[in-house]
């Protein structure tokens, strides 16, 4: 990543310490690739001849030999430009939103999972008033297999049925409220636009 000099056009060379930084940040990245999976690589906009180079460093296991293989690994990734680098770490950076998402929506279920079981109607009429598709009587029954089971010790089957049952419900109701988003905007847009044309009219 080099600056140009104003007046000459020509690419200046980066200081020591600057290719000391973006040398380190390159084998933070290298780390990262290695420790994904092949799936989660797959999703990632990474050179094709780079692929053999991360295969393998994903197989070494010893320390040693595995910092010296992502010593390596960095190093050919510095090959690459600085636009191909930046896409992979956009990539990365999405996945992991998206996983942070996921992962707090799965802490709601199971949050208000535990409400329901230990507040019992009172629990449900909140859920209701914040979900009002839901099924009252199959969520009260579920709640009451769930205590039952707890009571008897028996497979935590609607335990479980439980939490898919929320999970669909709040799925849904983030779909809805991410639809009904897109459509105010899509008013806000077409309104907008109308006061545009009615102000080219008046002209």
């Amino acid at each position: 990543m080099r600056g140009r000099d104003e007046d000459t056009g020509e690419f200046l060379s980066p200081s020591r310490s600057q290719q000391r930084r973006e040398a380190l940040d390159v084998l933070e990245l290298a780390g990262k690739l290695a420790s994904l999976t092949p799936t989660q690589l797959a999703k990632l906009p990474i050179p094709d001849d780079l692929l053999p180079h991360l295969e393998h460093t994903r197989k070494i296991t010893a320390h040693i030999a595995r910092k010296r293989q992502l010593a390596y690994l960095a190093k050919q990734m510095r090959r690459e430009d600085d636009e191909t680098l930046d896409a992979i770490r956009d990539a990365l950076d999405e996945d992991g939103v998206a996983a942070r998402r996921e992962v707090a929506a799965m802490h709601r279920v199971e949050a208000w999972r535990e409400r329901l079981l230990a507040e019992g109607d009172a629990a449900l009429a909140e859920l209701l008033d914040e979900y009002p598709a839901a099924d009252r009587q199959h969520l009260r029954q579920l709640v009451r297999s769930t205590l039952e089971e707890r009571k008897r010790n028996k497979p935590p089957r609607a335990f479980r049925e439980l939490f898919r049952e929320l999970r669909n419900l709040l799925l849904a109701g983030s779909a809805e409220a991410a639809q009904a988003q897109e459509a105010g905007e899509e008013t806000a847009s077409d309104a907008f636009d109308f006061d545009d044309d009615a102000e080219r009219d008046e002209d």
